[in-house]
């Protein structure tokens, strides 16, 4: 037995003109304050959304409604914009589930930003450019976006021997045009990673090697130290010593008044580059420009939290959240790819040396608990909050409270409070500056403190060394913080 075909019912205008009656052939049935009362009368079982860019802050409530009438939603892009936008050259901002692929900038109420192509172009074409951690979800993500510029060559750097064979192989199927170098390094390995550079000549390196997992660092200060902080030195370090033209350290939000290991190692790391930077400045012949992207969480990225609760919502399971008050603010792996290409085409805009941390715009901060029931629902489901009693029916997802991990925070900041972020030419990205003298007169002091405490056995010396350059730093990183 064949389904009929769903009948096409009429159209809703968010500015609907009275004197319009029809469009194409579909009969205009008022403005959008009438959607509930419209989606009762004819019965409609499900919708069609398709909301420019100017209009996406009504998303949410778009959807509510939608939701109360009992009504399926399906969000479609506006054709023109589809046109107009940069071609899909890697993640396609969804995750997917047996019953239904999820849209990421849609689950956030989030319009992606556009860029410059035209300045990324003047950085990238026909230059070579090398990614550190290039199999990770934003290393991966950043070579599928440069390949689109036509570099003459792409580095790829990975010490991970199966995300680095994925991404050289899609590399070479999708782009057989250019050039690529595909190495299996540990950028924490200094003279290697030096030797490296002065063999390839990079123009352009984008650092996205880090270690990311918050409650992992805390039990592990000395990797965190090792891999963010001394990884950052190595490449930096080999930038400026065979005259790089830009260096882009890929930072986080929770390098901003850090108190876990993770965002306390990124906010070293950033401040070992302003200082870099300092010196390279006041070096004869010297013009490579540094600068740090920072941004907070990534939709979709590799066991971030809905991969996390894909795979739950796919084994049957509950999904977990760690406190119903924690915030975070999102994007998806794809507009985090070209803001960090296009805040790294603006360095050196202001400062021949750079030296500047940009902060990409994240919209408002994203009410975890909220967010899991608006997963659960857009994967065809009902959220069920708690462990159920008994049976469950099959259409809810229970929601179960877990309690937060240790060194997370309940919300992030993109910024410090006595920070004035700038803007620049890019709505998506601002510029900060801060009085950094305080730790360039004595970085190289701070380094050799903390490179002795990485090879200590005890954890809480790692801590105590990582708690002289961060003062916000908890000596009792044991249990979950709960400060902004």
């Amino acid at each position: 037995m064949v389904a009929d075909p769903p009948t096409l019912v009429g159209v809703i205008l968010l500015d609907a003109d009275p004197g319009i009656q029809e469009i194409n052939g579909l009969s205009v049935l008022g403005p959008i304050e009438a959607l509930g009362q419209v989606c009762s009368a004819a019965s409609v079982s499900q919708a069609i959304v398709s909301l420019p860019a100017a209009h996406r802050d009504q998303w949410r409530s778009i959807s509510t409604e939608l939701q109360r009438s009992g009504v399926i939603e399906r969000f479609v892009t506006p054709m023109d914009e589809l046109l107009n936008s940069a071609p899909s050259v890697g993640h396609n901002a969804s995750v997917q589930l047996p019953s239904a692929r999820i849209d990421l900038g849609k689950l956030v109420g989030r319009q992606a930003h556009s860029i410059d192509r035209e300045l990324v172009g003047e950085n990238i074409t026909d230059k070579c450019v090398l990614v550190t951690g290039a199999g990770g979800s934003i290393g991966s993500e950043l070579v599928k976006q440069i390949a689109s510029f036509g570099p003459s060559r792409i580095v790829l750097m990975e010490r991970a021997e199966n995300a680095l064979f994925g991404v050289d192989r899609w590399l070479k199927e999708i782009h057989p045009e250019i050039e690529r170098v595909a190495i299996m390094h540990d950028v924490v390995d200094a003279s290697t990673t030096l030797s490296h550079l002065e063999r390839w000549g990079p123009d352009v390196v984008l650092h996205a090697a880090a270690h990311k997992h918050v409650p992992l660092m805390e039990d592990h200060p000395a990797h965190a130290v090792t891999n963010n902080v001394f990884g950052t030195k190595a490449i930096a370090d080999a930038c400026v010593a065979t005259g790089v033209d830009r260096f882009v350290l890929i930072s986080s939000d929770k390098a901003v008044n850090p108190v876990n290991v993770m965002g306390a190692t990124k906010r070293i790391a950033e401040m070992y580059t302003q200082s870099l930077a300092a010196q390279v400045s006041g070096m004869v012949g010297s013009n490579t420009k540094l600068s740090m992207v920072r941004f907070g969480n990534v939709l979709g990225s590799a066991c971030s939290v809905l991969e996390i609760w894909a795979d739950q919502i796919s084994a049957g399971r509950p999904i977990t959240v760690t406190d119903e008050r924690m915030t975070r603010y999102f994007m998806t792996i794809p507009e985090a790819a070209t803001l960090v290409l296009q805040a790294g085409s603006m360095s050196g805009q202001t400062t021949a040396s750079g030296g500047e941390v940009f902060v990409l715009d994240m919209g408002e901060p994203i009410n975890i608990f909220t967010l899991a029931q608006r997963f659960v629902r857009a994967c065809g489901y009902s959220p069920l909050i708690g462990a159920p009693n008994g049976m469950q029916s099959p259409d809810q997802v229970p929601i179960i409270l877990t309690g937060s991990r240790p060194g997370e925070k309940l919300h992030e900041q993109l910024s410090y409070d006595a920070e004035e972020l700038t803007a620049t030419a890019h709505p998506g990205i601002a510029r900060f500056n801060e009085d950094s003298a305080w730790f360039i007169d004595t970085m190289d002091e701070l380094i050799d403190r903390l490179d002795r405490a990485r090879t200590s056995t005890s954890r809480q010396e790692v801590i105590k060394a990582i708690a002289t350059m961060i003062p916000t730093m908890s000596l009792n990183t044991g249990a979950a913080v709960t400060a902004a």
